[in-house]
């Protein structure tokens, strides 16, 4: 029988040997091995549509259409529900893509402004470290873009059928739908080169879903016969808001183009005395409708005609309310007709490339150029720092890389693009770029990420849909935007409490100490990004001495 003493031994002993396994496990828990990139040099494939809602992709909210090839991204990689734009306007946000710096740095704060050449892009720097680089669809602002070895580029907007392309080789016309062509030639370029060891970076940019929206005619009479939810703010009063909300003119009733946006015929609106408000509504229906062929008009007739017949039945019975209805029903079921097309053609390209086995060594993006308004608070367009107009979807998969079904909820902006796929590529960024890489974010290596905020700035005023001039900054909590120019007025909105920003607290004196952090934070970003008070205003003088050049054209195709 062992001896107290010898118990007492042996129970010390048992007693170190636990909490030295303690130990170690504790250690062990704390040990951080973070995740670095493959040794081998992705391809990168860039999708970018045109003012593609997050709202319309099923990954972010199925109640207006279902997206399940667009979805298979974010399930197979990692979705961003806060990635956002520094100007929500479409060739400003582009530029900054391309070269990840703000508008007032690269020049093309508006779709007026030119672009400044000297710029370097991004695509230079992946073609002059051995990336094979290829650009199909729209860009919209020049058509020879730099860094690029072969393109087929929509000349500015571009149109729905039968559409031109600006390319290597000069210009050429090609029959079909756009959506549908421009990723015929995304596949023939891959087909072309996939057996190729160089690494590619690769654009594939839809027209789709822009102004006017056309969908394909395989999705005429599905789309013509659907309703959809309406939005609870579609008959927002803006009585919580400051002055730019109540003046925008972007309202779905009154702002709307009838023979462009709602498709009603010239000849309908002449008998039902609509009056062409803009002064380009009848131009823009030409433009795009009279741009089919026989084939393709015989089709749109027999769906479109029909639609506009029971219009003109109802009209005389309708009151504001009910116009306001039917206009909504008809925006969406062109928009998200469009949105039909894009998803099916994102199923091509995933399914391609999974049947040639490119998809093992290739970064895959899908991203809009901005976000839209799909009739929240009464509107169609963007421009606002508003979420449905700031806010732009965001889905990454890289096998192998990126985990599966990641959401990121992190401050993240089309800024940071330019840094990410240079940093993908193993190739070093210029010091000049003001975004910050999304890699560790990808990693899952999430405390190097070092934003909390991020900075907006909108310039198109006096213009088209009258947004006021504004500049802002937004965390994950709260939005501070100062509109200015022939206003001077701050808007704080609760992003938590909040979150279709429909109260703007900025005197309520429970937000005091908010607005005073916020409005120093909002000072050294634009110190930090070089912006200023004295560069808004000579952007402003610029932009009004433009206006009044007859030379320049002042109301772009937006």
């Amino acid at each position: 029988m062992m001896s107290q003493k010898s118990i007492l031994k042996l129970l010390t002993i048992f007693l170190l040997i636990g909490i030295v396994s303690c130990k170690s496990k504790e250690k062990k828990e704390v040990v951080v091995v973070k995740k670095e990139l493959p040794a081998k040099r992705p391809n990168i494939i860039f999708m970018m549509s045109d003012d593609h809602a997050y709202q319309a992709i099923s990954a972010y909210s199925n109640h207006l259409i279902e997206t399940p090839n667009i979805d298979r991204i974010a399930d197979e990689g990692i979705k961003f529900t806060n990635a956002c734009v520094s100007n929500s306007i479409c060739a400003p946000s582009r530029a900054t893509i391309l070269t990840g710096k703000h508008c007032h740095i690269h020049g093309k704060v508006d779709n007026v402004f030119p672009f400044d050449e000297s710029q370097t892009t991004f695509p230079q720097l992946m073609q002059q470290a051995g990336y094979k680089t290829a650009m199909f669809g729209k860009l919209h602002f020049g058509n020879n873009p730099k860094g690029v070895d072969e393109f087929k580029i929509l000349p500015g907007q571009g149109r729905y059928y039968n559409p031109i392309f600006n390319t290597n080789d000069g210009q050429i016309t090609v029959e079909g739908y756009v959506t549908d062509i421009i990723m015929d030639m995304t596949l023939e370029w891959l087909e072309k080169n996939k057996d190729d060891e160089q690494p590619f970076m690769l654009f594939s940019m839809q027209k789709a879903p822009h102004r006017e929206w056309l969908p394909a005619p395989r999705h005429f009479k599905e789309y013509t016969k659907k309703t959809f939810v309406e939005p609870e703010t579609l008959f927002d009063d803006y009585e919580g808001r400051g002055t730019a909300a109540k003046t925008a003119e972007m309202n779905l009733l009154k702002h709307m183009n009838w023979a462009g946006d709602a498709k009603i015929y010239p000849e309908l609106m002449a008998e039902l005395g609509l009056k062409d408000e803009s002064g380009w509504d009848l131009e823009a229906f030409e433009r795009e409708v009279g741009a089919m062929n026989a084939e393709q008009r015989a089709v749109w007739d027999s769906v479109y005609r029909p639609v506009m017949e029971d219009f003109k039945a109802k009209y005389s019975e309708m009151d504001d309310k009910e116009l306001m209805k039917w206009r909504y029903q008809r925006y969406m079921q062109d928009y998200l007709g469009c949105i039909a097309s894009v998803d099916e053609n994102v199923g091509r390209l995933l399914d391609y490339m999974e049947d040639s086995g490119l998809d093992e060594n290739t970064m895959v993006i899908y991203t809009s150029d901005q976000g839209f308004y799909l009739g929240e608070h009464g509107w169609f367009d963007k421009r606002f720092v508003y979420d449905e107009s700031f806010k732009t979807p965001l889905l990454i998969k890289w096998p192998n890389v990126i985990e599966p079904g990641i959401t990121n909820t992190e401050m993240v902006q089309n800024l940071d693009f330019a840094q990410t796929i240079l940093e993908a590529a193993q190739i070093e960024a210029p010091s000049d770029m003001q975004g910050e890489s999304l890699i560790p974010l990808l990693l899952g290596n999430q405390d190097e990420w070092t934003r909390e905020a991020v900075y907006y700035h909108y310039y198109e005023y006096p213009g088209i849909h009258m947004v006021k001039r504004h500049y802002a900054i937004i965390t994950q909590e709260y939005k501070l935007a100062h509109f200015y120019h022939d206003v001077d007025e701050w808007e704080l909105y609760d992003r938590k409490n909040d979150p279709q920003e429909m109260k703007n607290v900025v005197n309520d004196p429970a937000y005091a100490d908010v607005v005073v952090k916020l409005k120093k934070q909002l000072a050294e970003l634009r110190e930090q990004y070089g912006d200023s008070s004295e560069l808004d205003q000579e952007i402003l003088r610029k932009y009004l001495e433009a206006q009044n050049n007859p030379d320049i054209e002042t109301v772009p195709l937006h």
